[in-house]
């Protein structure tokens, strides 16, 4: 994908981790939406970069521009 993001089958479900890394890009982004900071995700996770951090942006991107379902709860 990146330099800093892979997608391996053999690693996490194939699931888009940071490179060398089981830390999947999901992960980074779901913290971040919950309010972590960049120093927080580098406290946490000490292999991480700011880099790492910053190369998981466009997926947030992308993840905000999907239309949402529209569940009804009306039976």
């Amino acid at each position: 994908m990146t330099e800093r993001i892979e997608i391996n089958p053999s690693v996490m479900l194939g699931k888009p981790v940071i490179r060398n890394t089981r830390i999947p890009v999901e992960l980074v982004l779901r913290k971040l939406a919950e309010g972590a900071t960049v120093a927080d995700l580098l406290d946490a996770y000490p292999r991480l970069t700011e880099a790492d951090v910053r190369a998981c942006l466009p997926g947030l991107r992308r993840r905000c521009d999907r239309p949402r379902r529209n569940i009804s709860t009306e039976r």
